[in-house]
């Protein structure tokens, strides 16, 4: 059997820089029917869990950190005795919610990630956090872009720690260079394709964001 996507969608807030917002966030799964790896488990763990039923969790893989995607991160990995990979670029955002601690392993540029008879490949893409990284899966023609890249445009730089102009590059130099029919599995909202959103980099670019 082919490894298969899922997609959880779970409620809660956003904080940074003083403010707090609703958000609602994607929540990605990816295996067969024995194992699978969860990407940004985000609020709302036992709706999670549902999904995920008996499969074992080989990892718990995280975009970047945010409060949104790992408040619960560390509830939801404990409560499938899986592992939490994090790049240790965001680690003062992970301090915010778990001081003193740090994920479980570090994810670096172009590690692998094999599960159901495929493979992940972590694509360091900074810009909306230090330690942004998406996920690419050449034979199911996906992207997890986290909060990278949306439909639409760029994720939000406009808070501590985040570029635009980095943003930028990472899409133009990482993202867009994969091939047009690659699906955008998003960390918020609709997915989108690469050939939908490449026409669109310079517009984004004039606007500033």
């Amino acid at each position: 059997m082919a490894a298969l996507i899922e997609n959880v969608v779970t409620s809660g807030t956003f904080s940074l820089d003083g403010g707090t917002w609703d958000v609602d966030n994607n929540v990605w799964i990816i295996g067969d029917e024995h194992e699978v790896f969860v990407i940004d488990p985000a609020h709302e763990p036992d709706k999670i869990l549902a999904v995920v039923g008996e499969r074992m969790v080989k990892a718990v893989l995280l975009t970047h950190g945010h409060d949104d995607h790992i408040r619960y991160a560390r509830q939801f990995a404990d409560a499938v005795s899986a592992p939490l990979y994090l790049n240790p670029a965001d680690q003062m955002l992970w301090d915010d919610i778990y001081p003193g601690t740090t994920a479980d392993h570090e994810i670096s540029d172009g590690d692998t990630f094999e599960v159901g008879g495929t493979t992940l490949v972590a694509l360091h893409t900074p810009g909306h956090s230090p330690g942004s990284t998406c996920f690419y899966v050449e034979d199911l023609g996906t992207l997890f872009s986290g909060d990278t890249l949306f439909n639409g445009g760029p994720g939000a730089t406009g808070r501590s720690y985040s570029s635009f102009e980095t943003i930028i590059e990472s899409i133009r130099e990482r993202l867009l260079t994969l091939p047009p029919g690659t699906v955008v599995n998003t960390g918020h909202g609709d997915a989108t394709s690469v050939g939908a959103e490449a026409p669109n980099l310079d517009a984004w670019i004039k606007r500033g964001h």
